[in-house]
């Protein structure tokens, strides 16, 4: 399964219902992106530390992009991002569990509702 990055984020600050979801998945993944946007929102050096440390003892995978990730998002953009408001981030994790055949864990459903390719778990905190 590939966690949202807000998922994460619920996780880090201690919400049981994230910390369940991710104990009970059967595989743990991000996209580059969500990993991306976990160092960009640490706010000093040991919550950067924190923040990798708990990716790597929870063991993640952090998918990398291809250049098929990045034609389907860019597909999905050019198809929702006027309709939805798609930004550029969410329209990469899509298409990166999309081109893996993986679920979606978000608490973020608006984002992703209108990309039918989507196999998507909603998370509520």
């Amino acid at each position: 399964m590939v966690f949202d990055t807000d998922v994460i984020v619920w996780a880090l600050r201690g919400n049981r219902r994230a910390t369940t979801a991710i104990d009970r998945a059967e595989s743990l993944e991000i996209s580059v992106v969500s990993y991306m946007e976990l160092l960009h929102g640490a706010r000093d050096k040991k919550d950067l530390r924190l923040t990798k440390a708990f990716l790597a003892d929870l063991g993640f995978q952090i998918v990398p992009l291809s250049e098929n990730i990045g034609h389907r998002a860019s597909i999905y953009l050019e198809e929702y991002g006027l309709k939805s408001h798609l930004g550029v981030p969410d329209a990469l994790i899509a298409a990166t569990t999309v081109e893996n055949d993986k679920v979606l864990c978000s608490g973020n459903a608006k984002d992703y509702r209108d990309i039918a390719e989507v196999a998507l778990k909603v998370f509520r905190p």
